[in-house]
């Protein structure tokens, strides 16, 4: 094992500084159509106070170095989450999904405090950067990286974690739209904060793939027989946490990421125009594209999937199976 590494409280890292930059605009955007959303609530100066403290506790917690910083950083987001949550205290639907929430969010807590727990018994260190360069032969390790792989997935509603996700509509939109496209990538960072240990766990992984296949395809039959558009909308982030997990338990956790912000940017416009979806024209009539619209999409693909090979370290044209992985990351940019 290496320990050359100094230890922090925080640690700036490509991912950390990926997670703060998308944190910050998607508050942006969120805080810009809630102040037109919420103008004139007695609680208008409450919320964004929330807001605020949310998006601080949540840089906080991508950027912690040290276990109990997170562990803490975690607790709070978490709070601030729900108390948004039932931003109408006197509506009931609202204050019992803030209800649910907490106990659901209470268990991973416990799940989490423990894996973290198990972690610095196991190594003797509270530093994130210098657990994840010892192996995994300790059984002490590969339990604590069990419980982590819970809390995730109490953060992520991945299945059987996932009623408070589906529940939670009764939140104002602005919540929403910060939570489906925020919040609730919580357990892929946490999974890929820790993945030079997974990577050593190859039971683990599969076991990861199993569960996020299955929630992918369960999430993705209840989208189908869904009529309520907010609900849909649950039930599509549900499916696409359930595949996130799926690629972490495949390995690929650069992918995972670059899943992660792509879906929460366009989450987060789902939800701000979920409003107007009963007008929304059926009949494209821009369809098909011009040609210059079509090179443009073919553009911003090729230039997503070089990205993202250039940040990962990977060949762009490669002979072997990554091609695979730029092709998908090509035809997420290509969507976007």
């Amino acid at each position: 094992m290496a320990t050359h590494l100094t230890p922090t409280l925080f640690n700036f890292d490509p991912l950390a500084i990926i997670m703060t930059i998308l944190i910050i605009f998607i508050a942006i955007v969120v805080s810009s159509f809630a102040m037109r959303y919420l103008k004139g609530d007695s609680q208008y100066n409450k919320f964004f106070l929330y807001i605020s403290l949310l998006v601080a506790f949540l840089i906080g917690m991508v950027s912690a170095d040290n276990l109990f910083i997170l562990l803490m950083a975690w607790g709070l987001c978490n709070s601030m989450l729900i108390l948004l949550m039932k931003h109408k205290s006197a509506w009931q639907a609202a204050k019992a999904s803030s209800i649910l929430t907490t106990k659901i969010y209470l268990l991973g807590f416990v799940f989490i405090t423990t894996g973290c727990c198990l972690l610095y018994t196991a190594t003797g260190e509270s530093s994130i950067k210098l657990i994840v360069q010892h192996n995994t032969e300790s059984p002490m390790i590969v339990c604590g990286l069990l419980f982590l792989v819970l809390g995730a997935m109490t953060e992520s509603a991945i299945w059987p974690f996932h009623k408070w996700l589906l529940s939670s509509l009764n939140a104002p939109t602005p919540v929403s739209a910060i939570m489906h496209a925020g919040l609730v990538n919580g357990g892929g960072f946490l999974l890929a904060r820790f993945a030079p240990l997974y990577c050593n766990a190859p039971q683990i992984l599969t076991i990861m793939f199993a569960i996020g296949l299955a929630t992918a395809l369960i999430a993705t039959l209840w989208k189908l027989v869904q009529n309520d558009v907010k609900r849909m909308l649950a039930c599509s982030t549900m499916a696409q946490m359930g595949f996130m997990m799926a690629q972490c338990g495949l390995g690929l956790f650069p992918m995972a990421i670059a899943h992660l912000c792509l879906h929460g940017l366009f989450k987060a416009y789902l939800f701000l125009a979920s409003g107007s979806a009963a007008e929304e024209k059926r009949i494209d009539l821009a369809y098909p594209p011009t040609l210059t619209s079509f090179f443009c999409a073919l553009l911003c693909g090729a230039a997503g999937s070089y990205s993202f090979a250039w940040v990962d370290n990977k060949q762009w044209l490669a002979h072997d199976t990554t091609l695979v992985i730029m092709f998908v990351a090509f035809v997420l940019y290509l969507k976007v």
